[in-house]
């Protein structure tokens, strides 16, 4: 809006339980309309995180895991290509899979890519944390073999001890990162805003709605995590069909008849 500090919200609205279906149910009708080589765009993600994880895990085994988990905190920023493809399928437009990388001729590039630092940011101090919750448990000595690390898990009170700290910290990271990008990173998708006016915009949706939003962070993580089992094959169909449905779910969130008085 003309003339309004970058840091104040836009209008945002009051959703249900019954928009997170719908928006669900939107996101695989999108999915569903595209060619079958938009699964190449969602296996990158994968296979980016595999490449990772070997490559940064590779003598720290304890490490694994946080750091599988960990990705699904840049997830949205991997997503904000299907959010260009639902805004054009939207409009209309073409939206073949190579317009997945049109994000990086948007005129909102810059305030995408410090949003998308903030959650590198974050990505940072969850593996700093995750390492400091394994030290205070196991101390520094090394995990040694996969088969050694899983027994010190799984059948030790301070391994058990371990997850459930873990698990409680990795939580609060999730919904740090929920409620910075569930809606920031769409709204600059489709208009150009400053990324501070964006998170803003984010954060007060989490604010109006909390149980909601937590629900559908949950519902995120559960179809993930099951998607990730075989493999990471899974996410080649859960990245995109999420991706299109946080569009849609932004729709919902954000009054787009206020974004009008902003332009493109």
């Amino acid at each position: 809006m003309p003339g309004t500090p970058a840091g104040v919200p836009l209008p945002v609205r009051t959703i249900s339980a019954a928009d997170l279906s719908e928006s669900l149910a939107a996101g695989y009708e999108d999915f569903k309309a595209k060619r079958g080589d938009l699964i190449f765009v969602g296996l990158l993600y994968p296979l980016i995180g595999a490449v990772t994880s070997v490559v940064v895990s590779g003598s720290d085994i304890s490490m694994l895991f946080p750091l599988f988990a960990g990705l699904s905190l840049l997830g949205p920023l991997v997503a904000t290509g299907f959010y260009e493809l639902a805004k054009r399928r939207e409009a209309g437009r073409d939206s073949s899979w190579w317009h997945f990388f049109g994000v990086l001729k948007s005129e909102s590039f810059l305030s995408i890519a410090a949003v998308g630092i903030g959650l590198l940011a974050i990505f940072g101090a969850w593996l700093a944390a995750a390492t400091l919750v394994y030290t205070m448990f196991f101390g520094l000595e090394p995990p040694g073999t996969i088969a050694n690390f899983a027994q010190n898990v799984l059948t030790t009170q301070a391994g058990w001890s371990m997850i459930i700290v873990g698990n409680l910290v990795g939580i609060l990271f999730a919904l740090v990162v929920l409620a910075v990008s569930v809606v920031s990173l769409p709204l600059l998708v489709d208009r150009k805003v400053s990324a501070e006016r964006a998170v803003a915009t984010s954060l007060a949706a989490f604010r109006r709605n909390p149980g909601v939003l937590i629900r559908w962070g949950i519902m995120v993580g559960v179809i993930l995590t099951v998607a990730a089992i075989p493999l990471l094959i899974g996410l080649a169909v859960a990245l995109p069909v999420l991706g299109y449905a946080t569009w849609h779910l932004y729709t919902r969130i954000v009054d787009r008849d206020a974004l009008a008085e902003i332009g493109r």
